[in-house]
């Protein structure tokens, strides 16, 4: 379209985000934009979801972005509501996740007064998103959205800010449309894949970690093939566990929280790290000590979409640019006949297969191992699964075996109140995909009210919430520091069940090992939103430990 007649601010933002792509939206909408949602009547192609609360709004954008590959879009009003929404911003920076938040902002006549919820946007975001700014002029609204466009998916993808003053959207100018911003594609350099495969020629222990920035099915494709072909085990950085799927015969599991020792061990003992799209963070590498950043005796080759990123914290002994399908397509390309296979990829796959299949832990009323055991076996192995932070996770994370690539939305940032809003997001993508949302008590009360989101939206999920009545992460690390001196972390909680009914949800309560599968059954025999409220006993506070075995360490 390349139309020059008259366009308010608000409609010309509107035929931008159209051309660029956007085909779903989430808000909770402002008066500080009443001209976009004027000019969103008229453009039906693009879905607007009405959330209950910016958190909610900026978790479900991430999550969409996470799923496409293409911005989630998100707009919220300004003060509160920018505020609001900073922890999905910042999700979508860790997690390398493109992204563009618009935010409603006071008349351009009114700035630095401080006036009505007046906040600084550029200064206030620009710490937690590759680019912030403030769109003053109309005219420039094309230049400025696909620019934000560009920006949030080239390189490393991430969060772009925009603010937008009520009055600019409300004028009425001509300006030329931006066409599609086309993805910009890094190829990698042929000569660095026959450097990486010399070097695979002199290693004798190597070791894959996979998933993260600019991650997608192609990816997860051609590197599973080329890996299982020359039998590397592969570890999935830190919630990354769909880099590849997980019955890859050469998958050896994650890193992160409480990963299996014999996976820490392996990659204590490689001698060559191929590490593919991740960052090494803190998480993955156990605070930066289970490989160093100067990683003595180890060979690191570091695989990445953005040269920024490459040697910023790791040195890499062979840094490669590159997009991660490109690169995967090229190493699985690769003549490798001179390359004799590893056997180690099949020994830390069945490494994997024993860590991952839980054993009935003695005197556990409700049992959460056997539980997501359960749900492997009766949900589709491509099921999207949807958590936020807490001890919780550690069983989803440890007994479930995703499928590749989009199977898991968790937040590398460690974000409490994202699974449901994730959930919500990916049941309105992928309406023909199971999706499973996994709560803690203290997660979904974060970001619980979004059930009303699922219901006005005609959402298709199952949620679990796991009750033990407590912060589980802060009260385990509690123990372990001062045992036995409980303070903020017990919780009173409401009947979820009751919750879940309130908001149009089939619930039941369920409290022992042995009625979860019949609850289980029923709940996968309905639609709509299905929410199962598991009472768990807080000693076990881990998939590994006890509260108790915690005091006794700690006492020595």
């Amino acid at each position: 379209m390349t139309a020059t007649n008259l366009r308010t601010g608000g409609r010309l933002l509107v035929d931008q985000l159209r051309i660029q792509g956007c085909d779903r939206l989430f808000t909770v909408p402002g008066e500080s934009f009443l001209a976009v949602l004027d000019a969103l009547h008229d453009v039906p192609e693009i879905d607007v979801v009405v959330c209950r609360q910016e958190g909610g709004v900026a978790y479900m954008a991430e999550a969409d972005g996470k799923l496409t590959g293409r911005p989630g879009i998100a707009f919220v009003t300004r003060g509160p509501g920018a505020t609001n929404a900073t922890p999905g911003v910042h999700v979508a920076f860790q997690d390398s996740t493109p992204m563009i938040l618009f935010v409603g902002d006071l008349d351009r006549r009114d700035k630095d007064r401080e006036g009505f919820q007046e906040i600084d946007f550029p200064a206030f975001f620009g710490p937690i998103a590759k680019w912030a700014a403030r769109i003053d002029d109309a005219r420039r609204i094309p230049e400025y959205v696909a620019r934000a466009w560009r920006v949030a998916t080239a390189g490393r993808p991430g969060p772009v800010v925009l603010a937008l003053p009520e009055d600019m959207l409300r004028d009425e100018v001509e300006a030329l449309d931006r066409p599609a911003m086309p993805p910009v594609v890094e190829h990698p350099d042929p000569s660095a894949i026959a450097t990486l495969h010399e070097l695979l020629k002199d290693a004798a222990a190597p070791v894959a970690i996979v998933g993260g920035a600019d991650w997608s099915p192609c990816a997860a494709h051609h590197f599973s093939a080329w890996a299982a072909r020359v039998g590397i085990p592969v570890a999935a950085a830190f919630r990354r566990q769909d880099a590849v799927a997980n019955d890859c015969p050469v998958y050896a599991g994650n890193l992160g929280y409480g990963p299996n020792p014999k996976l820490v061990q392996r990659v204590k003992d490689a001698d060559l790290l191929l590490v593919v799209g991740a960052r090494l963070g803190e998480a993955t590498t156990d605070g930066y000590t289970l490989i160093t950043p100067d990683h003595p005796g180890q060979t690191i080759i570091h695989v990445h979409p953005d040269p920024n990123e490459l040697g910023r914290v790791y040195h890499a002994d062979l840094p490669i640019c590159s997009d991660m399908g490109e690169f995967s397509q090229d190493l699985d390309a690769w003549e490798d006949d001179d390359l004799l296979p590893f056997g180690a990829g099949k020994e830390a796959h069945a490494d994997f297969l024993a860590w991952s299949e839980p054993a009935p832990r003695d005197g556990v009323t409700l049992d959460l191992g056997p539980c997501v055991a359960l749900l492997r076996d009766k949900l589709p192995a491509d099921t999207i699964v949807c958590n936020g932070a807490g001890n919780f996770s550690g069983w989803v994370h440890r007994y479930w075996r995703y499928a590749a690539t989009p199977c898991q939305l968790a937040p590398t940032s460690g974000t409490m109140g994202y699974g449901l809003p994730a959930a919500v997001a990916a049941s309105l993508r992928f309406r023909d995909r199971q999706v499973l949302c996994v709560a803690g008590d203290g997660d979904f009360l974060m970001n619980g009210q979004e059930l009303a989101t699922a219901a006005q939206h005609g959402a298709d999920l199952l949620v679990i919430v796991v009750d033990n009545g407590s912060y589980g992460t802060i009260r385990m690390h509690q123990e372990r520091d001062y045992p036995a001196r409980l303070s903020a972390t017990t919780l009173s909680n409401p009947d979820f069940a009751a919750l879940g009914r309130a908001f149009g949800a089939w619930a039941a309560t369920v409290e022992t090992t042995a009625d979860f599968g019949p609850a289980l059954d029923e709940a996968m025999g309905r639609k709509g939103i299905r929410l199962l409220h598991l009472r768990t006993d807080v000693e076990v506070i881990t998939n590994q430990t006890t509260i108790s075995a915690l005091r006794d360490k700690a006492r020595g």
